[in-house]
């Protein structure tokens, strides 16, 4: 039996891929037959041919039917223990999470009505599918943390680790390059921005002619988390909204309503509601510039401008990115960027890096700066960014001195998945697992019953 954290990497190898199991493009899944049960929560086989799908989108090949369902199962018990040991997960967090999401494909379809065409769901099924979607899969994230949050690693045990290899076994690293950059986000047209103040001060008429703010928001703001709920943000901390919102919002008095404020997320026109203590309660309705449209101009000056200091070593790269890029992922890092999967700074220079980062890089000398290049960030906003071709690591044999990250790495994998391992031996002991009989030939976390939900 595979390790639960396999599974669990499983699903994270398909979110990390901008697809969500359940939440399946098109209109052929009809199979709503349980298969699977774990106390409250339910596996169905829709479920399963879905998360297939989701690999074939992605030109994956899909696991075994067997190993998805355990995945799923894995989750389900995961999620089963959260309601148990009362593990939750803010509410704010969750509507951020799902807005970003939703926004990210709404950009990706180019417009919310291509969006429904592409999954035959109205707007409002699509975002209650994915806040569903997503508050699950915080829960799992959240179990899993606190199962390995106190996992760790001493420097003996990565020794001890990496002297237990033979040395004829050692593996052999393959080039790798270390790169940062500094990105700006294109940037919105003024036809775009004069257009948008237009729309939004014809709203801001009407509501001072009496027509109510909220109904409003649902029908025109283009924020597809806060739309449905009149504009409602809710109660928010001072600091957790971006400076151009909050600084606008607490100028206000409870019921009036502000200028337009522009923001990295477009126009907003926003109403405060009420003040309590350390936190408020706004309302908005926003409207964003169409991201085909946005002017690279003003950003690619910016940045051939900022090269040219930084070649004259008059600011050095890293304190340029902290200071001038609009990359958040990377900008308090000194621009560098990181392998997702394993957090470390080098990146293997081969055929599954990005082409158009290979070529570039292929191009460049070690220490050099790329000339400021179109570039589109996960979420899909335009942007340019400089490279810096920061060091390269020739292949060799890999050796505690130069590969000290790496077999930490592995060493604490191993640890968390014990750790997984141990606490899943007693978690099933704590929940109801039953499967299909369909299934009973897959034996689920080793063996489970099978009696059928």
């Amino acid at each position: 039996m595979k390790s639960p954290l396999f599974f669990l990497c499983m699903l994270a190898m398909l979110l990390a891929l901008g697809t969500s199991p359940g939440f399946s493009q098109g209109k052929g899944i009809s199979l709503n037959k349980i298969i699977a049960k774990v106390d409250n929560y339910y596996v169905l086989k829709s479920d399963l041919e879905q998360t297939r799908q989701s690999y074939a989108q992605q030109n994956q090949k899909a696991p075994a039917d067997c190993q998805i369902l355990e995945s799923l199962v894995v989750q389900k018990v995961l999620l089963a223990k959260a309601e148990i040991d009362s593990v939750t997960v803010d509410d704010k967090l969750i509507d951020s999470q799902m807005d970003s999401r939703m926004s990210y494909m709404v950009q990706q379809f180019g417009s919310e009505k291509n969006l429904v065409e592409a999954y035959g769901k109205s707007i409002e099924a699509l975002k209650s599918e994915l806040r569903s979607e997503v508050k699950e899969q915080m829960l799992g994230q959240r179990m899993q943390t606190k199962i390995t949050d106190e996992v760790k690693v001493s420097p003996n045990e990565v020794r001890k680790f990496f002297n237990a290899i033979p040395k004829d076994s050692l593996p052999y690293i393959p080039a790798e390059v270390e790169i940062g950059h500094i990105v700006r986000l294109a940037k919105v047209t003024k036809e775009q921005r004069d257009e948008l103040r237009k729309r939004l001060l014809a709203l801001r008429e009407r509501v001072e002619k009496g027509e109510d703010f909220a109904k409003l928001a649902t029908e025109f703001s283009e924020d597809v988390g806060s739309a449905p709920k009149g504009g409602s943000l809710g109660f928010a901390k001072r600091g957790a909204m971006v400076p151009e919102f909050e600084g606008a919002a607490l100028k206000l008095k409870p019921g009036e309503m502000s200028d337009i404020v522009e923001s990295e997320y477009g126009l907003h026109l926003i109403q405060l509601i009420e003040v309590r203590g350390a936190e408020y309660h706004a309302r908005h309705i926003l409207l964003r510039p169409d991201y085909n449209r946005l002017d690279l101009s003003e950003p690619r000056r910016f940045l051939d401008s900022l090269r040219t200091l930084i070649v004259a070593d008059s600011i050095k790269f890293e304190k340029a990115a902290k200071d001038f890029s609009e990359d958040k992922a990377t900008a308090d890092a000194g621009g560098v960027i990181r392998d997702p999967q394993s957090n470390s700074s080098l990146l293997p220079l081969d055929q599954n890096m990005d082409y158009t980062l290979y070529m570039t890089l292929d191009t460049m000398k070690v220490g050099s700066i790329s000339q400021p290049m179109d570039y589109r960030l996960e979420d899909g906003k335009s942007a340019v960014r400089l490279l810096y071709y920061k060091r390269k690591v020739a292949p060799h044999t890999a050796s505690i001195k130069d590969d000290y990250e790496k077999i930490a790495n592995i060493v604490l994998v191993n640890k968390k998945n014990k750790a997984i391992d141990e606490w899943f031996r007693k978690a099933v002991s704590d929940v109801y697992i039953n499967v299909d009989p369909e299934y009973e030939s897959c034996r689920i976390l080793g063996s489970v019953k099978t009696e059928g939900p």
